[in-house]
């Protein structure tokens, strides 16, 4: 299993496969081609259908600049190996001289057709399950912080500190804004709004629900706006994990130490759907986004709240389990509706999830390993509708009222 920094990549929104991925694909293969006059990328399956509304052209032109690129938004239906596919074409002198497809396999990872499995040298956790996982720590005594520094080199800490830093300058910049987001739905900005919102009850609930949702919507309008934000595990769930984190930091007076502990803990489950299954809305729905980066928080909870082992893996069970069969379905491709208003949902059932297997823990009969294989085919199983084509849902339905782009 790779590092849990692969993860947590620091990025503009407002979508790691999207966005993310198609630049990380065009400046490797313009690095690759420097001697080319310009380029020509051919876009299939959800990167046409939604490439627009994610802005894939955009972030295209921009990694391609100064030199031109031509973006074509395929309407070929032929199915292709992953739903997030791209060609891309060197020209010189007016002639095609070298092509290469690529696979934007989500969270902002590529991978180019040829290119070779990650050897077992590559990998930093000899580990490729929670059951081995827990395992390994329990017959060697160890706790999952323990187990992360026993594999991971000593940098993880610095750079989780800085991921800690963008996530909470996103909930501090998403507090500030004010206005519509980009795109032509003339969605309003909400988290100011949610977080200054007079109540009529000081209901401990009420305001935690309060807190929780509107930092959640903050980091998400920040992504969907363009923003600097941290994905965990994609641009389009970016909003779960830091809400949380942030809250109870500031109802608890949590240190930053244990929060960026937190923050690898909540790792390790997300880099296992991320191996295992898929954190892809274009290959398996929106369970593997907000699904699994409800998983991640609740996990990051159960550590923070002093959990065992089985404790923990028993909350981000409870929340991947109760995200099956969750579609992606963004209304004109946009990650807005029902992207953002979904993040808060998803963080206050992280915490709802936390606080269930404190209980429970005895009673389970699933494990995390089990949820994510029945994510992953259940994915499979999904009408390509509902997986980030905006064909499908409240995408559908939304046109069906005569509502234009």
């Amino acid at each position: 299993m790779k590092s849990i920094r692969d993860i947590y990549k620091i990025g503009m929104g407002p979508s790691s496969s999207h966005t993310m991925g198609p630049e990380f694909a065009a400046n490797r293969f313009k690095k690759e081609n420097s001697e080319a006059d310009s380029f020509k990328v051919i876009l299939y399956g959800s990167l046409s259908k939604t490439g627009k509304g994610h802005g894939t052209d955009r972030a295209l032109i921009k990694a391609f600049s100064p030199k031109n690129v031509e973006v074509i938004f395929s309407e070929d239906t032929e199915e292709k190996k992953h739903p997030n596919t791209m060609d891309f074409i060197a020209i010189k002198d007016g002639k095609e001289t070298v092509s290469q497809r690529y696979y934007s396999i989500g969270g902002g990872d590529i991978k180019a057709e040829g290119d070779e499995e990650v050897s077992q040298e590559e990998e930093t956790y000899l580990e490729n399950s929670f059951a081995e996982i827990k395992q390994f720590c329990q017959c060697t005594y160890i706790d999952l912080v323990d187990y992360i520094s026993m594999n991971e080199d000593e940098d993880i800490w610095g750079y989780l500190s800085e991921v800690w830093k963008v996530m909470k300058d996103s909930i501090h910049c998403g507090l500030q804004k004010e206005g519509v987001l980009p795109g032509g739905l003339n969605i309003l900005r909400k988290a100011k709004i949610l977080f200054n919102k007079e109540l009529g009850t000081k209901h401990p609930e009420v305001m935690e629900c309060q807190r929780v949702c509107a930092y959640a919507y903050a980091v998400s309008e920040e992504n969907a706006d363009n923003g600097k934000i941290v994905t965990a595990p994609t641009c389009g769930s970016c909003g779960v994990l830091p809400a949380v984190l942030y809250y109870m930091q500031e109802k608890k007076n949590i240190s930053d130490e244990k929060i960026i502990n937190a923050l690898a803990v909540a790792g390790i489950f997300g880099e296992l759907a991320k191996k295992n299954a898929s954190v892809s809305g274009a290959e398996c729905g929106c369970q593997a986004e907000v699904g699994v980066a409800c998983s991640m928080a609740a996990a990051s909870l159960g550590y923070i709240f002093g959990y065992n082992i089985e404790q923990i893996e028993y909350a981000a069970e409870i929340a991947l389990e109760h995200h099956l069969g969750l579609t992606c379905d963004p209304i004109c491709g946009l990650v807005q509706v029902p992207c953002i208003e979904r993040n808060a949902v998803a963080a206050m059932r992280a915490i709802n999830s936390a606080n269930l297997a404190f209980f429970l823990t005895d009673t389970r009969r699933i494990s995390y390993d089990m949820v994510l294989k029945s994510m992953y085919q259940t994915g499979l199983d999904m009408n390509e509708s509902y997986r980030e084509t905006s064909e499908g849902g409240l995408a559908k339905a939304y046109f069906r009222k005569g509502i234009k782009r």
